[in-house]
């Protein structure tokens, strides 16, 4: 079988939820507390999800050269990090910490991502396969906007913390 856009799309789609999901273990291991620890094992399990949905398109695509319709049914893109997110989160996490940093990356993972799957649902031609990038940019979009939530939260921390506000 020859390579295709769909298939080359697939792995690399795989490959950067396999990162993400490495990154976010790792930031798991290494944080300094429970809230902290949870939300990124939750983040990580997340892109665990993801990668079991496009590894099962990448099989169907691969023996049927189409995608599966409804594979991403039931997982539901709010149901697990949304739940262990919280204000109190953003202040476990030291603004000049290690967690902080990752916060950054994953932010920067997580635009990628949804660069990724937004391009190629507005590209495709198969209904299913549209449907299915469209969910995980959705998905990527809340994963997000939780991470862009803490980010402003560590921000006025540190504008709170050096007396840095312009008013």
């Amino acid at each position: 079988m020859k390579e295709n856009k769909a298939l080359e799309i697939l792995k690399n789609a795989i490959l950067l939820e396999r990162r993400g999901k490495a990154f976010y273990e790792k930031v798991a291991k290494q944080a300094a507390d429970k809230p902290t620890k949870a939300f990124f094992q939750m983040m990580a399990d997340e892109e665990k999800t993801h990668i079991e949905i496009l590894s099962e398109q990448f099989k169907a695509y691969q023996s049927l050269e189409k995608f599966g319709s409804g594979c991403f049914a039931g997982k539901s893109k709010d149901r697990v990090a949304s739940a262990v997110f919280s204000p109190e989160l953003a202040r476990k996490i030291d603004a000049a910490s290690f967690e902080a940093a990752a916060v950054s990356a994953a932010m920067s993972m997580e635009e990628k991502s949804i660069r990724l799957y937004s391009d190629r649902a507005k590209k495709a031609k198969d209904k299913n396969e549209k449907a299915v990038y469209r969910w995980l940019a959705e998905w990527e979009t809340s994963h997000l906007e939780m991470l862009s939530k803490i980010e402003q939260d560590l921000r006025e921390s540190i504008w709170h913390d050096n007396a840095f506000w312009p008013f």
